[in-house]
């Protein structure tokens, strides 16, 4: 049951489209027109509306922007709802209105649910919502890196399991050998690193530098380098305090502080007032007394021996050399040597290091050669079963004799990992090489598809691989932009079965030019556009009865009232009918 169904689409000011409204079938729509109608704008919209390149080109000319809207219905527990959900869109009646907003300078809007949401939004929903196919996936079917993740897809967890244990395995590898080579490459470096501080530290361990000793020897020097003029100072400082023997006239400051003293005692009793001064007189007579004996014994103490001032200069040299080179003062220069000594134990132990990452180095490589054989076994064993699945709808798709295969081979890669007992090249994905091969007919040889399929044949290995696909790991909606190119004929009309079956459990929109395709849809919209002489317009119409009649007719005959492309486009609709 399809749980997810693109309702409608309209489209406004995108390209040659003024204003349009796309009605889907929840099984196969099939959208024709002339070309240059249009019917490249439905892809371009819901492309548009699955998070595509905004490319202001596509806006109308004199329109301010171009505006898609989708209307999808979902279901609540899907995963697409979910994510929505989380974002801050609300549901409309089971259905999720997108939008996509593209102005003409080049800005672009994204709504889902009502919510302003990131562009990047839409592209997450797209995941789970819709799988886009073209001209330009066919294409990207060539290559191999493709074929391994359609072959990976096939798969599912059988390959999906192994494969996040080797990608993490690799990608801790990589971790590895990145360290390991910048240890290695910058080995010398560090060596030279390791000597400059080395012999630092060996400098600062010779001198066994004091905290705080260059601030003392600085101060030290500069009393022994002012001896003389430091010690006539206080002997002339003592004497003015203290007074001088020789001096009979006493005029030193502690007589005359005594003599004031004196004479206040002895009126101190009739004035409080003047007692509390010659309590105050007393104490700067103690403190008199007391600067003068301190600098009595300054003067004893002061060392003018020059011996100890070349002393100090010389420790003062050594200091100061340790400072111009390892920090701004000696405090800074210990604080270096610390965190230098820890460096050190850095640089010395990368060696150790080397030889611990080697190690595991050489532990991943044989691990991840254990995990590229997991995944070799997986993807033989899904490879058997995808290329019969694939071979088995060709020959639904008018190529009864036509065999698909799936190579899978590795490289030899002498600094590879080992598999299957050789050494070979290996990626993030594994050791792996995936390609496709066609044999178109029996006794052809089987070759890559991008040699051995022609343009029909390769659309209908597409279809093939897509309806495969549809079995294993389903979306609920399919589009295919004219991927029938290149095929015609019967090849055509079972394209048009295989699709209309494909529908019967997903559903399919097909922008085709072949009625035989168109024949087989549940619903057929026809983009035409007219010309009033100064605007173009274009508009999409859903096609019944008669109408239908007549463009399938103008399809197959390019005259729309030809009586035998009438008859034809008749027999294709009831063959159809008949078939589906």
């Amino acid at each position: 049951m399809v749980v997810s169904v693109l309702e409608e689409m309209r489209i406004r000011s995108l390209g040659v489209i003024e204003d349009a409204v796309v009605e889907f079938s929840p099984g196969f729509t099939a959208v024709t027109g002339e070309t240059g109608a249009g019917k490249t704008m439905v892809v371009t919209s819901l492309g548009l509306l699955l998070g595509g390149r905004a490319d202001p080109a596509l806006v109308r000319i004199g329109a301010k922007a171009a505006v898609v809207e989708g209307r999808i219905t979902l279901d609540r527990g899907s995963a697409a709802a979910v994510r929505a959900e989380e974002a801050g869109a609300e549901l409309d009646d089971g259905a999720l209105l997108i939008s996509r907003t593209v102005s003409a300078e080049g800005r672009s809007r994204a709504h889902v649910g009502g919510r302003s949401v990131p562009v990047g939004l839409l592209g997450e929903l797209a995941d789970d919502l819709v799988a886009v196919h073209g001209q330009t996936d066919q294409q990207g079917l060539l290559r191999p890196a493709r074929q391994r993740q359609a072959l990976d897809r096939y798969a599912g967890d059988a390959v999906a399991g192994p494969l996040a244990k080797y990608g993490a395995a690799y990608r801790r590898l990589r971790e590895v050998a990145g360290e390991l080579d910048e240890l290695t490459t910058r080995a010398r470096e560090r060596a030279q690193e390791a000597d400059l501080i080395r012999f630092g530290i060996g400098e600062v361990a010779d001198a066994e530098p004091l905290p705080g000793e260059d601030t003392e020897l600085a101060a030290e020097a500069e009393r022994l380098g002012h001896a003389e003029a430091l010690a006539s100072a206080a002997a002339i400082a003592h004497a003015a305090l203290a007074g001088n023997p020789e001096d009979p006239e006493g005029n030193d400051a502690n007589t005359l502080v005594s003599g004031a003293q004196r004479a206040l005692e002895a009126v101190r009793a009739h004035d409080p007032a003047l007692a509390a001064l010659a309590e105050r007189i007393g104490e700067i007579g103690i403190l008199v007394g007391d600067v003068a004996g301190e600098l009595a014994g300054y003067a004893d103490d002061l060392d003018a021996d020059p011996l100890r001032l070349a002393a100090v200069e010389e420790r003062r040299a050594v200091l100061s050399h340790l400072t111009r080179k390892y920090g701004s003062d000696i405090d800074g220069v210990l604080a270096w040597a610390e965190q230098s000594a820890a460096r050190l134990g850095e640089l010395e132990g990368d060696d150790e290091r080397i030889a611990e990452l080697a190690g595991e180095r050489d532990a991943l490589r044989a691990e991840l050669g254990d995990l590229a054989q997991a995944l070799t076994d997986a993807r033989t064993e899904a490879a058997d079963r995808f290329a019969a699945a694939v071979t088995a709808e060709l020959a639904e798709l008018a190529m009864p004799h036509a065999r698909v295969g799936v190579a899978i081979r590795q490289t030899a890669d002498a600094e590879g990992i080992p598999v299957g007992g050789e050494l070979v090249a290996f990626g993030a994905t594994g050791a792996d090489e995936v390609e496709l091969q066609l044999a178109p007919h029996p006794g052809a040889p089987a070759r890559p598809i991008a040699k051995g399929a022609s343009g029909g044949e390769l659309s209908r290995v597409m279809l093939a691989v897509e309806v495969v696909f549809a079995g294993s790991d389903p979306v609920p909606t399919y589009l295919f932009d004219e991927v029938d190119a290149g095929v015609g004929g019967k090849a055509a009309v079972e394209v048009g079965r295989r699709l209309a079956r494909l529908a019967r459990t997903a559903q399919v929109v097909v922008v085709t030019h072949l009625p035989q395709v168109a024949a087989f849809a549940d619903r057929q919209l026809l983009v035409e556009k007219t010309n009033d002489g100064s605007v173009t317009r274009s508009g999409v119409k859903v096609l019944e009865g008669e109408d239908r009649v007549r463009e399938l007719s103008r399809m197959l005959a390019g005259l729309e009232d030809s009586e035998l492309g009438r008859a034809h486009a008749e027999e294709l609709l009831a063959a159809a009918r008949a078939t589906s």
